[in-house]
């Protein structure tokens, strides 16, 4: 993908290469919730996603690509980009394993850049394999890049547990939200790295074609001899890398091509008019209205586990929410809440530790209420030494709460007739341990443990006339674990709820970035995202992806709110629903054998060197 013959960049220009491929990361990384409160960017605001600056910094690694000259180079460079990116989107991990782990700084630095550096493996294998079967075509050349990055994104997504956190696709949930549910986030980084590719074609051909006008001879043009030699490089060059009119007319039909595309993108990102915008939803429609309390209890993760502070803390407030939630839906039926929501462990102890005098005056107040009363939707984690445990919710509805009182004093009896839901995807060091790693754990003072696996598509709770469907923490970053549950039209959930701890992460740009993810999933199902968390982001975001009430961050409090639940299904809901991300896979593979096959069609240059 050399814009010169092969051989030896020019002195110097390495360098260059090296620091663009660091300030693309860096902004790519930023792109996804700006971290910055003194100073942005034109078009960034704090803690919102940018989708043209992330395109601009994807482009600067295309840059980069167009003008190696070794394989290996490429590969380099892609890899500096993505470590950059990767460590500088999921840096606050830094904050839980030496703030709160006591790790010490280095070694948790260490920690950081080594997860970074591994996960940045894909992408350096994919631009490696972009230069080295990079076609003549650009039209095919942008193709390849956008599918085999695509490719990388899956593999990091999904390989070895997965940790998509920060995928390219979660900046365009403004800029190309009318894509989100059609193609899902994977399917937005695609058309992002086509027009990322379009991005550094247009400035690398217009600083070369500047460069030739201002190397060139004024008085004396070169015709035969050396001169000439050297006229006939140029032209070689460009013509291996730049279709266009003097590629006849299959080079014609290349160049129209790319400017389809990319017309078309930018036309449905900037415009298409409210049809197109609204096509994606098109086959959803409101199924009535839920009042909920969603709690934010604001409880320091230093003191969460503690006795005498963040425990106490944790079974006063939220019991005292509840009750109050309770006392308003018996004053005001057709105002108060019908469901409350606590966040993730909001409960820090298990059932049977908890004891029934924490128990019966929780579930009496939930019990003494009218058919159709108060409902509460708390985290905790269940289970026992034998049986294993679980990052869980629990539903106590005023029926199975009646029946949960009776049950109170017998050892494991009062979970029967409850709603329950099993953490499905656990979180990597935190929930279990990978093998060959526990030398790294027992390094951390953090409560590790490995917990049992809930189902997939576990079934959705009845609430007031809505389908509740929770998960946990960050299972709301696959879209398509959640779209299992949308096979059946008729039992889909028609309400998601999030319930989270980011005080893991103290007041970084974690809780930001979390905010967009949830916003990408309500869109690409079509479905209002409810998020209760213990620090923030608690907020209500409905089907279209837009947040209608926030709780500030690190503050303790409840958001009062009315949601519009849905019924029917988006098209991605329903093709992934069905296949999963496999026709992602599939059709980036096709595409690239495709390609890669076919690349040295019309080839008049040299290649790219292979070392």
């Amino acid at each position: 993908m050399s814009r010169r013959p092969p051989g030896r960049s020019a002195r110097g220009s390495g360098f260059f290469w090296f620091c663009l491929c660091l300030l693309g990361g860096a902004l790519q990384a930023a792109a996804i919730a700006w971290p910055l409160t003194g100073w942005s960017l034109p078009g960034t605001q704090t803690g919102q996603p940018s989708g043209f600056w992330q395109i601009v910094s994807l482009s600067l690694l295309v840059l980069a690509l167009q003008y190696a000259t070794r394989v290996g180079q490429a590969a380099w460079r892609g890899w500096i980009f993505s470590t950059v990116w990767l460590s500088g989107t999921f840096w606050w991990l830094f904050i839980s394993l030496h703030t709160y782990g006591g790790l010490s700084a280095w070694l948790a630095v260490l920690a950081v850049l080594a997860l970074a550096g591994l996960l940045s493996i894909y992408y350096a294998v994919a631009v490696g394999l972009l230069c080295s079967w990079a076609p003549v075509s650009r039209t095919a050349q942008a193709l390849l890049f956008a599918s085999l990055w695509t490719l990388a994104e899956l593999a990091r997504g999904h390989w070895f547990t997965g940790f998509p956190w920060g995928a390219g696709g979660y900046a365009q949930v403004d800029l190309m939200a009318p894509w989100a549910p059609l193609v899902g986030v994977y399917g937005m980084g695609f058309l992002a790295a086509i027009l990322a590719y379009a991005l550094a074609s247009i400035v690398s051909g217009l600083w070369r074609r500047l460069s030739l006008w201002m190397l060139s001879p004024v008085s004396r043009p070169a015709r035969t001899g050396v001169a000439g030699h050297m006229a006939a490089q140029g032209a070689r060059v460009q013509a291996r890398v730049v279709p266009g009119l003097t590629d006849g007319l299959w080079g014609m039909v290349r160049s129209a091509l790319l400017l389809a595309i990319v017309g078309g993108l930018l036309v449905s990102m900037l415009g298409g008019g409210q049809a197109w915008r609204t096509l994606g939803q098109r086959g959803t429609s409101g199924a009535g209205e839920l009042r909920v309390w969603l709690l934010q209890g604001n409880i320091a993760q230093d003191q969460k586990f503690e006795p005498g502070t963040g425990i106490a803390q944790a079974l006063f407030w939220y019991p005292q929410q509840i009750g109050q939630a309770v006392e308003a839906a018996r004053a005001n039926p057709a105002t108060g809440p019908q469901l409350v929501v606590a966040p993730e462990t909001a409960f820090p102890l298990l059932p049977d530790q908890l004891g029934a005098e924490f128990w019966r005056p929780l579930l009496g107040k939930l019990a003494e209420q009218p058919a159709g009363g108060t409902s509460a939707l708390v985290g905790l984690p269940l289970g026992s030494l034998q049986e294993g445990y679980t990052n869980s919710v629990w539903g106590l509805s005023p029926d199975s709460a009646a029946k949960a009182r009776d049950r109170v004093d017998v050892p494991g009896a009062m979970a029967s007739g409850l709603y329950r839901y099993d953490k499905n995807h656990l979180v990597p060091f935190g929930e279990f341990i990978p093998p060959l790693f526990r030398w790294f754990t027992d390094l951390l003072n953090i409560p590790l443990g490995d917990f049992n696996r809930g189902g997939l598509a576990q079934a959705p709770w009845t609430v007031a006339g809505q389908r509740v469907s929770p998960n946990i923490c960050f299972e709301d970053l696959f879209g398509e674990e959640l779209a299992a549950s949308f096979t059946d039209e008729a039992t889909a959930p028609s309400v998601l709820i999030n319930l989270s701890n980011i005080a893991w992460f103290g007041d970084s740009v974690a809780i930001d970035q979390h905010l967009q993810i949830s916003r990408l999933r309500a869109m690409e199902l079509g479905r209002p995202m409810l998020r209760a968390t213990n620090t923030g982001a608690t907020a209500v975001i409905d089907h279209t992806g837009a947040v209608t009430h926030q709780l500030d961050r690190l503050t303790r409090g409840r958001l009062e709110a009315t949601v519009q639940g849905r019924h029917g299904t988006t098209p991605y809901a329903r093709w992934t629903a069905r296949w999963g991300l496999m026709p992602m896979w599939i059709g980036c593979v096709l595409l690239v054998l495709l390609i890669a096959s076919l690349r040295g069609l019309g080839r008049r240059g040299g290649r790219t060197r292979r070392r």
